[in-house]
């Protein structure tokens, strides 16, 4: 089975993407061709949304719909467009209007623009600090960092990093354990300034192996063999020094940053 979905946001989309793609999740049975129309600030692009939206019927199927619009008027344009339109703003917003005692601003994009710009300037010096933190690329003001993630090369360190700034506004620092530090199963002594921050991932070795291949596909590198070697040495060093890791074998990026932002009390 196949469905046209689409999402709808007088912002980025990010919301009614997120959320519609979590409902979606529920329905693996079928397979959804998804749009995102972004910036849908006015009746002229909101009649531009409806058009697209109509063209997708022609193989007979009515298509699916997310919206977050706070503008009422063009909530109703988008809403005459098919059958399934889902409010997803609209559902909560009376009852928590009534649950608050107040109307809410009815402001488009309040998540993800700039309305805080401390908050903002926050995320992109939490950007900046994970950038120039990667992959052991800077050790200076390593103590700085909220986390430093350690772990064999291509275990997931870097986008989670990334991910833990972007979502999260956290400075972010990964470490690669490289051979001199398997060998010994000692802390490198440059993460001694921060070691209460240090997280670890670990992974299996035949997913690390296929990924390594992808990026190398020759040489001892990506072997199974060097793989469980380093996996088991990087373990090894997590246990003994009491540096709490998790395995992301079977774990999204999105999932490991929450997982470790639990287990470290970061807020």
């Amino acid at each position: 089975m196949k469905r046209d979905v689409f999402f709808i946001s007088d912002r980025t989309g990010i919301t009614a993407e997120n959320l519609g793609a979590s409902l979606l999740t529920q329905f693996p049975n079928i397979q959804f061709n998804r749009t995102n129309i972004p910036f849908v600030t006015n009746e002229k692009a909101a009649q531009a949304a409806v058009l697209a939206i109509r063209q997708s019927k022609k193989n007979g199927v009515e298509p699916i719909v997310f919206s977050t619009l706070t503008d009422m008027a063009t909530q109703t344009i988008i809403k005459g467009s098919c059958a399934h339109v889902f409010d997803l703003f609209g559902t909560f917003v009376e009852p928590l209007e009534e649950a608050l005692g107040t109307e809410s601003s009815h402001k488009a994009g309040r998540m993800h623009g700039i309305g805080d710009t401390n908050a903002y300037d926050k995320r992109v010096h939490a950007l900046n600090f994970t950038l120039g933190h990667d992959d052991g690329l800077s050790l200076r003001n390593l103590n700085d960092a909220d986390i430093v993630l350690i772990g064999v090369s291509r275990c997931g360190k870097t986008p989670t990093c990334l991910y833990l700034a972007m979502q999260y506004s956290l400075k972010a620092a990964n470490y690669p354990l490289i051979q001199d530090d398997l060998v010994g199963s000692t802390l490198p002594k440059s993460l001694d300034s921060c070691r209460g921050k240090l997280y670890g991932l670990t992974i299996e070795a035949e997913q690390l192996s296929r990924i390594r291949k992808e990026r190398r596909p020759t040489g001892e590198y990506s072997t199974l063999s060097r793989c469980q070697w380093e996996i088991a040495r990087a373990e090894k060093l997590f246990i003994e020094e009491q540096i709490p890791f998790i395995d992301t074998t079977t774990v999204s990026i999105e999932e490991m940053a929450a997982i470790a932002r639990r287990d470290m009390k970061l807020r």
